[in-house]
């Protein structure tokens, strides 16, 4: 018997086992980057593990301790099984079910695409050995974060099977591992799991086309007003101001809409809940989803920010404005005059600056505390607080910065290129709304209201119209 099993097995490397513990053994079918990196980290976390392959003698560079098998020996000398090969070549399978049965395999492959097949690949697999537990997990786990340990971006393992025991063990095994776990439920759900890796930033859809749908409106905007206007009306060749002055409008508008449009369907929840007297009635589809993608909508309005700042650190290097500066000296001097000291635009400008430091310094807290490293370190009300209360008074220190921006300038008719409002004023609306929504419900009123209704108070309906709604 041992000359049979000998030839097949290629031991690489003393397994160094203390004499009285004899360590789990788990097999591993496939010797691919994801094989070898999951085999790394169990052998890493105290298991041994020992390979399945087809050329047990010529497999390639795997990790220190493993072993190496034939498929059916490595099969029969473990309990649990990882499947790390793709589905194509599941059809080898079918032949070692007499080894696999009463085994617990774990799935752990993807599809290049969705629907590629009828049904998942864990269906397909527990179809073709029966007689095995399997469960679906670690497919959305790349083997970089196998081999460096679970991050903060990677640490959740999703997991599915008909079999509670198998589960259980899979469980148990990941959290060793260093991975959280979510359980998906039956196998049923496999499919679920296999298209979550093929899904390409799938909360970042909306807040992205939201923002280059803003950004290319606002563009041609301006580029009508500030461009297109000089040279119709005037006969002037303002180009050259596409490059820096446009993007400087366009960039911190966008910034200040994306920003509001974080705070506003948390207003528009809570009129919902106001009017309907409950916190129990599922909110609308649209509502849900733009609440979901509240983080992605404010991390690009930081981002936009962000641009904004840099083009406004370039302003006095800026050819043009040397010249505009140069020229309104060289002036003065021939006129021989000096213009007094305005206190009320230093005032201005002075607070319109201050505005726009403060508010960008909360801002990139805000988007700080955003981080899961981060965000993990604070308690649920230091987060809330955070995100919530100083993201309102970013909202407020933005708009106001905007609002000094432009002061009275909605009054000067010569603002008003063809009858189309600056940007300015544009980007005010939506801000200002949700900061006077948020005023109304700050009232002790509507606040306790509020306050009641989320902590499980419901406005009872008179009965009349109670029967009527039951038997609708």
């Amino acid at each position: 018997m041992s000359g049979e099993v000998k030839p097949e097995s290629v031991p690489l490397c003393p397994l160094g086992m203390a004499a009285g513990h004899e360590q789990e053994l788990l097999c591993i079918f496939g010797t691919g980057d994801l094989g070898r990196s999951l085999g790394q980290r169990l052998l890493q976390t105290g298991y041994r593990v020992v390979y399945g392959s087809r050329r047990p003698h010529s497999c390639g560079p795997l990790p220190p301790g493993a072993q190496v098998l034939s498929h059916a020996a490595a099969a029969q000398s473990a309990s649990l099984v990882f499947i790390c090969v793709q589905r194509q070549h599941y059809d080898f399978l079918e032949k070692l079910a007499p080894q696999l049965s009463g085994k617990m395999l774990v799935d752990v492959s993807n599809n290049l695409k969705k629907n590629l097949y009828p049904e998942a690949n864990a269906e397909y697999l527990q179809r073709l050995i029966p007689g095995a537990s399997v469960v679906k997990a670690f497919n959305t786990v790349s083997a970089w974060s196998l081999q460096n340990g679970p991050s903060d971006a990677s640490r959740q393992v999703y997991l599915c099977g008909d079999s509670a025991e198998a589960k259980q063990a899979v469980t148990e095994l990941a959290t060793k591992l260093g991975f959280g776990v979510l359980d998906r439920g039956s196998l049923s759900a496999a499919r679920e799991l296999e298209d979550f890796p093929l899904e390409l930033f799938p909360l970042w859809r909306l807040p992205l086309r939201l923002a280059v749908g803003l950004t290319a409106f606002f563009f041609f905007y301006e580029l009508i007003r500030d461009i297109i206007y000089a040279y119709v009306e005037q006969g002037k060749d303002q180009s050259f101001r596409i490059m820096v002055s446009l993007a400087n409008k366009v960039f911190p508008t966008v910034s200040l809409i994306m920003l509001s449009l974080c705070y506003l369907p948390g207003v528009l929840a809570a009129v919902l809940q106001l009017y309907r007297g409950t916190k129990y009635r599922r909110f609308p589809d649209w509502l849900d989803r733009w609440m979901l993608c509240r983080k992605q909508l404010g991390l690009l309005a930081l981002g936009f920010a962000f641009l904004h700042v840099l083009y406004t650190l370039i302003i006095p290097i800026r050819y043009y404005v040397r010249y505009k500066k140069n020229d309104y000296i060289i002036s003065l001097i021939k006129e021989n005059t000096t213009r007094e000291f305005h206190t009320p635009s230093a005032w201005r400008q002075d607070s319109y600056y201050s505005m726009g430091i403060l508010g960008f310094g909360v801002y990139v807290l805000l988007g700080i505390t955003s981080l899961p490293s981060v965000s993990n370190a604070l308690s649920w009300r230091e987060f809330s607080f955070i995100q919530s209360k100083l993201g309102y008074v970013t909202l407020l220190f933005c708009t106001l910065h905007t609002y000094l921006y432009g002061w009275n300038n909605f009054l000067r008719p010569s603002y008003y290129k063809w009858g189309t409002p600056p940007t300015y004023m544009l980007s005010l609306v939506v801000p200002s709304v949700v900061l006077l929504f948020k005023l109304l419900l700050l009232l002790p009123c509507v606040d306790r209201s509020v306050t009641r209704i989320r902590q499980g108070w419901e406005r009872t309906e008179p009965q009349g119209k109670r029967d009527e709604s039951l038997t609708a």
